[in-house]
Formats: C-alpha cells, sequence, structure tokens
C-alpha cells in the first residue's frame, strides 16, 4: 500500500504516574512491541524529559523489540565488552552474574557497581539507557538513581561558581582492574578495547541539551581527576562532590518487577546496581543511546 494510502497508528492507552521519590515515574498500559504512533512517542519523550527515569511496566517482549523502540530515540551504542553481546543483537548488552555451561559469565554481572552516568568516558556520552528484565532474584537487585540536577541546584552559590568553569577526565579504565581483582565478572581487555575507552574531558557542569538544565557531571566510577588543579586538590574537591550528589533527597531507588523494561536519561542521572546476592540469578539486557557531546 502507497504510504499517503497507510492506515494511520492508533494510539495506545496509557497512563504516566508520578513516583512518590525525587525523580521517575510509571507507564502503565503501553506495549512497546506495538507501533506508537507520533503523539504517544512525543507523550513518552516529554515524560523522559520531565521524570528522568521511566518505569515501563509488563514489557513482555522480545530483544528487537528492545533494539527498535531505544532507536525511536536515536543511533544505539555498541559496548566495548563485546564479550557479553546478545548473540544476533550487538546493541544489546547482557548484565547478568550467570555462568554459561562452560562455566563462563555471560554477561558482565558486576554492572554498576560505583555511581555513575554511562558512556561518560567518551566525547560524546550516552543520552540514555533501557534496561530490560529477564530474570530476577528474589531479594536484591535494586537500582538506585540519583538526579544530578537537584544536584547543582543544591551546591551553594559559593560551590557552583567554583565548579561551574571547570572540566574534568573520565576513563573506563579508572576502576576496571580493581573491579576484575575482586570478583570474575571482568574479562582482561585486548589493546584494541582499550584503544576504543581513550579518557575523555568533560565539563563537571553539564547542561542538558533538550532542557537546558544545569546538571552535576561528576562520578566516582569514572571521573579521575579536575583538570588544571593540583591532585590533592582535585581529589578533595571530587570527593565532596561525590558525596553531596548522591544525597538521599536527589535518590530514587527502583525495586525490580518481573517484565520492567527501565529508561533513564544519562544526561540527568547517575546509577548504581545495589547488588545481588551471590547464589540467587539476575539477567537483563541493556541499549544504550548515543548522545552528544556535553556544553
Amino acid at each position: 500500500m502507497p504510504a499517503a494510502l497507510q492506515a494511520p497508528v492508533p494510539s495506545q492507552t496509557f497512563e504516566i504516574r508520578r513516583f512518590d521519590a525525587p525523580v521517575g515515574a510509571e507507564i502503565v498500559g503501553l506495549d512497546i512491541s506495538r507501533p506508537i504512533n507520533d503523539s504517544d512517542f512525543a507523550r513518552i519523550h516529554r515524560a523522559h524529559l520531565d521524570h528522568h527515569v521511566l518505569v515501563f511496566r509488563d514489557q513482555r517482549v522480545q530483544p528487537n523489540d528492545q533494539v527498535a523502540f531505544s532507536r525511536r530515540f536515536g543511533p544505539l551504542e555498541i559496548h566495548v565488552l563485546h564479550q557479553f553481546q546478545l548473540k544476533g543483537h550487538p546493541e544489546i548488552l547482557i548484565v547478568s552474574n550467570i555462568r554459561g555451561e562452560n562455566g563462563e559469565p555471560i554477561g558482565l554481572g558486576d554492572a554498576g557497581a560505583y555511581w555513575h552516568s554511562d558512556i561518560s568516558y567518551k566525547s560524546e556520552p550516552s543520552l540514555g539507557s533501557l534496561l530490560h528484565a529477564q530474570e530476577l532474584p528474589s531479594e536484591g537487585g535494586d537500582t538506585l538513581f540519583a538526579d544530578q540536577h537537584l544536584a547543582w541546584e543544591a551546591l551553594s552559590p559559593q560551590l557552583q561558581a567554583r565548579v561551574l568553569p571547570l572540566t574534568a577526565e573520565h576513563s573506563y579504565l579508572a576502576k576496571y582492574e580493581e573491579l576484575r581483582a575482586k570478583n570474575p565478572w571482568r574479562p582482561k581487555l585486548s589493546q584494541e578495547q582499550i584503544d576504543q575507552v581513550k579518557p575523555a574531558v568533560q565539563p563537571v557542569v553539564r547542561t542538558h541539551p533538550e532542557t537546558g538544565r544545569k546538571a552535576l557531571f561528576v562520578s566516582e566510577h569514572f571521573t579521575t581527576r579536575i583538570v588544571g588543579l593540583p591532585q590533592a586538590e582535585s581529589d578533595a574537591l571530587l570527593a565532596e562532590l561525590f558525596a553531596h550528589s548522591v544525597k538521599p533527597d536527589f535518590v530514587y531507588r527502583h525495586r525490580w518487577q518481573p517484565h520492567d523494561l527501565v529508561f533513564w536519561d544519562n544526561r540527568s542521572l547517575m546509577h548504581l546496581a545495589a547488588g545481588t546476592p551471590d547464589h540467587l540469578r539476575r539477567k537483563l539486557y541493556r541499549t544504550t543511546i548515543k548522545g552528544d557531546r556535553p556544553r
């Protein structure tokens, strides 16, 4: 049928319910595997900008549905840990503590061990990430999100003025070997992989390209130093910012339900995996949307 004669995509009936938390909302009634018209997509996009983390409930969908929905927001990243790509879907990173038949990990089991914003170690960090629950533990496994707009706004005017003009280095390798030494989940990186994650310099305070709101943009996982400051002064300032940025007043704790799909804005938030008991299985599929250079 010619495009001009195609029937319009009908709207889906869904609700957007804000959480009783500093950040976040759930979307109930939407099926991302079905066509989503422009009007419905605009509602979702607006909710994502307003609430920074959206929880799409009961998404009984296939990997290709997650990939297609993620692509509505922009091109997708291919994670440097190609060992943990989902077969047939290189855009999906397996986040899991499960071992395969050969005894090797099937996914990145310690993802999110420190507070961070995804892909901040690249010159163009991530716009957002989507994580779809495949297998959840009976206890633990929560994910925490900290609103960095609120963190910025809660800084004293003196500290705002001090950090606003600063830049900082972010490195994927900052804690990589430390994490490898603690657990079996991380493979040794090849030289080719190391070359893909050269450090990037980012503003300490970034401006959201769609809303214009300022947010802190440093993390204990990837930020290594403030450019131009003596190391001791840099370490002290970063420690102060790290502690401030994750105060309870800024944090939403997500307790996963079966088939949740969680979509967060890496330009607005940091996140942390609260941890899963070693004897309980956890598996999720992550897609990550490319972003732009922070300003």
